[in-house]
């Protein structure tokens, strides 16, 4: 198998996969469940940062349209009012 990061020895990489592989599916869905809260909230961070008299409700939008895109956001955002 090809190495999949070029910043990680293979045999750690290896050792990672096995670990992976040997995870329960619930600990693999914990973790991907982890992994999307913590891009979430750096997402709002960002969003924060760059509109910060932005309401709570802008922000919420804006975190849509990141997500998912301006199109998908008008149909679900327009279509609330």
């Amino acid at each position: 198998m090809a190495a999949l990061y070029s910043d990680t020895h293979p045999k750690i990489e290896a050792m990672q996969i096995r670990l992976i592989q040997q995870m329960p599916i619930w600990e693999k869905f914990s973790v991907v469940d982890s992994l999307n809260e913590t891009v979430r909230v750096l997402a709002i961070s960002g969003i924060k940062a760059h509109h910060p008299d932005a309401t709570p409700e802008q922000v919420r939008r804006l975190l849509a349209e990141t997500m998912f895109g301006v199109q998908w956001a008008r149909k679900v955002y327009d279509h609330a009012r």
